[in-house]
């Protein structure tokens, strides 16, 4: 009986917090950002409050990264925020069932090729156990630096890019036949072995971290089946 009226107990406890759950649900689908070097673009976030009661939301942290070239705001209104310099500032308010369609993010691109995500988590002001996220990723090119795609036998493969780089490289690829060893070895530019990577025929990218190379010139190849398939060049700077 004591087990019974602790359960009773707990159950009359916690059944509010369970109601309150999903109270504001974001509407709007992943923001995706992709675009030139130094383009800004803008995207809608549309909020609903699905409960009977105002709800007021502050943003308490931003999870993921945004790159130190790009800059993101969120704007309510016409009232934008650096959500780096201005957390504290960044609220949202919403009246019973009321539908939001005037918050926006403008994303920067900035003045560096690379990609990433981010989410932005709001909480709400009386009770931290409500919350929700506004998630995004975004991809920023440039167009003087055309990626180069080349089609074999056993598989498709881009340029590394970018290239140079000081951090991250990248190649894109698909193994057509999945049943093929692929891999790519990357040598020092007197022939030295530096890095030799497999390539999953699951995934369709290869993320090399660069930051730990000496800065120079070092050439990368492609083998399928131990085969030398083409071997390209790579600049590292710091």
């Amino acid at each position: 009986m004591n087990n019974f009226l602790k359960l009773f107990m707990w159950l009359c406890l916690t059944l509010p917090l369970f109601a309150e759950a999903q109270q504001v649900r974001v509407l709007s689908e992943e923001l995706e950002f992709s675009g030139d070097l130094s383009s800004t673009q803008r995207k809608t976030v549309i909020l609903q409050n699905e409960s009977n009661q105002s709800k007021t939301y502050f943003l308490k942290n931003i999870i993921g990264n945004i790159g130190s070239s790009q800059q993101v705001k969120i704007c309510i209104g016409e009232q934008c925020f650096d959500p780096r310099k201005e957390l504290a500032k960044i609220k949202v308010t919403l009246e019973p069932g009321q539908l939001m369609t005037d918050m926006y993010l403008d994303f920067d691109m900035g003045i560096v090729s690379t990609r990433g995500n981010f989410e932005l988590n709001f909480v709400n002001v009386e009770n931290i156990r409500e919350s929700f996220v506004i998630g995004a990723k975004y991809e920023v090119s440039n167009p003087n630096e055309k990626i180069d795609e080349f089609d074999y036998k056993e598989i498709t493969l881009s340029d590394i890019y970018p290239n140079p780089s000081n951090r991250i490289a990248q190649l894109d690829y698909r193994l057509k036949n999945t049943n093929a060893q692929a891999k790519i070895a990357i040598n020092s530019f007197i022939g030295n072995p530096v890095a030799e990577y497999q390539l999953d025929p699951d995934r369709n990218s290869l993320v090399i971290n660069v930051s730990d190379f000496n800065p120079g010139v070092y050439f990368y190849t492609l083998f399928v089946d131990n085969k030398n398939i083409v071997t390209k060049k790579l600049v590292v700077k710091k």
